[in-house]
């Protein structure tokens, strides 16, 4: 089969990750948190040669979600997010987007459970819930490629805020231990913000284990 290969747009204010994954042979886009500006993420997405085919949320604060009715409207595409995040997404107070004066609701389509494997674009996707960050955070593991979109749950050299609703210190610091650490060391972590890592790195250098 051909390579699976990832690009990112980092994208607003809280400059969020933006990731698209695809078989460099299909050219059919998985966007990963649509941050904002749907519109311009389906615009350039298409000038390049691709065809959006999902939409993936890590979680719905406001910084992840902002681009993506426009995405699912331009695109004709499903959003998919963790089953227990579906409140946080409809609630304008608990994704934070009223308080930066942005209001913002959204719903997903498709409620994702706990190890549930789908497949877009040609490519296996498995749900890892990984809450902590907020409740129904996910992060998207692609064994093939070696890939984990981790979200807001763990960063180079750092871990997601858990002072926000729903958030939990421990319950995110045992996320990352028992099901983020649990993978193999050479997998590429890509995360909500900033640079990527793996996970080899981060359980020898986090200083947050």
């Amino acid at each position: 089969m051909s390579e699976i290969k990832i690009g990112r747009i980092v994208m607003g204010r809280f400059t969020t990750n933006c990731y698209f994954v695809y078989r460099d042979d299909l050219k059919e886009a998985v966007v990963i948190d649509p941050a904002d500006s749907g519109d311009y993420l389906y615009e350039a997405l298409t000038g390049k040669g691709f065809k959006v085919v999902g939409i993936l949320l890590t979680h719905g604060h406001f910084d992840h979600i902002y681009g993506v009715e426009d995405l699912r409207k331009l695109a004709g595409v499903k959003v998919y997010a963790y089953q227990g995040e579906e409140d946080l997404l409809g609630d304008m107070e608990l994704n934070c987007s009223a308080s930066v004066g942005r209001p913002k609701q959204i719903e997903a389509d498709v409620l994702l459970r706990d190890g549930e494997e789908i497949e877009l674009g040609g490519i296996k996707i498995k749900t890892i819930h990984t809450p902590g960050h907020t409740s129904g955070s996910a992060c998207f593991y692609i064994e093939e490629a070696g890939f984990l979109l981790a979200g807001d749950t763990l960063f180079n050299l750092s871990v997601g805020r858990s002072d926000l609703p729903t958030g939990n210190g421990p319950v995110l610091e045992r996320s990352v231990r028992e099901k983020l650490f649990t993978l193999p060391d050479d997998t590429k972590v890509y995360p909500g913000h900033g640079d990527s890592t793996t996970i080899g790195f981060e359980k020898e250098n986090n200083p947050f284990f």
